[in-house]
């Protein structure tokens, strides 16, 4: 098979017509979001070709340290990212479970994934190790960040709930089962939406990178059931790790909600 066509830069520039539609159609219904669009677009424009030219030397000069490196800039930004799109404030308890949930649920997943499953050679080479571990990392932060959401949200409008099931005996683990168990389906379920339509409504990133590659759509195939079943992996991991904390930060040790 051939390998990937190249875009050249003016081809490139042509792409963002779809950027001048959507703001053409903001200003026409009178939405104020121009300012937001524009940043967003020259954001991701520059983030992109400087990640491009990093990921180029890393790639040239592979080494254990620069993989190890970016990984931890991943998780750093990703932990970063769920504190501020908290509509909530978030405790200094509850920040370091999310740190902790986010990077142990991830690890446990990439690593798996990378020795068991894919076995690359060596394990920390970048095209295969920084990809993968971006996949992994931005699908659990997502999860984590519907978690926190969801469980913060729970707390606070079934506050009387929880109390009253308190009042009668129950556990702060029974009290709030309810509340974890609805923010872990809520953190899960765009995951379980992309395996539905995976394939019949849309062909997923890493597919189309591998097929455009010149690779069969066959090991394509492969490649992306291998990294959605990682991905649910990853997500499940983490938010089950970060409720299962999470959630004991709402009481005293007195087994007495607090907010």
């Amino acid at each position: 098979m051939n390998d990937m066509l190249e875009i050249s830069f003016w081809q490139l520039v042509t792409a963002y017509i779809f950027i001048v539609i959507l703001l053409a159609i903001v200003r026409w219904r009178k939405i104020p979001r121009e300012k937001e669009i524009i940043i967003a677009t020259t954001r991701m424009t520059i983030q992109l070709v400087l990640v491009g030219y990093i990921l180029m030397y890393i790639f040239e000069n592979q080494h254990v340290i620069y993989s190890l490196i970016v990984l931890a800039l991943m998780e750093t930004f990703a932990v970063y990212n769920i504190y501020k799109r908290s509509k909530q404030p978030l405790s200094n308890h509850l920040k370091k479970i999310i740190a902790l949930a986010m990077v142990t649920g991830t690890l446990i997943a990439f690593f798996y994934f990378n020795f068991i499953v894919v076995q690359f050679d060596p394990w920390y080479d970048p095209r295969y190790f920084i990809p993968i571990g971006g996949m992994l990392i931005g699908n659990s932060m997502t999860g984590i960040t519907l978690g926190v959401s969801t469980l913060m949200e729970g707390f606070r409008s079934r506050k009387k709930e929880v109390e009253a099931a308190l009042m009668l005996g129950a556990t702060p683990n029974k009290a709030s089962q309810g509340i974890v168990n609805h923010a872990f389906d809520s953190a899960i379920l765009p995951t379980i939406n992309s395996m539905v339509g995976m394939g019949i409504v849309f062909l997923p990133g890493m597919m189309t990178g591998v097929i455009l590659s010149g690779a069969s759509p066959v090991d394509a195939i492969k490649y992306q059931i291998a990294i959605m079943l990682g991905v649910v992996g990853s997500v499940s991991l983490s938010v089950i790790i970060f409720l299962y904390y999470g959630y004991k930060t709402f009481f005293n040790r007195h087994a007495q909600l607090k907010l």
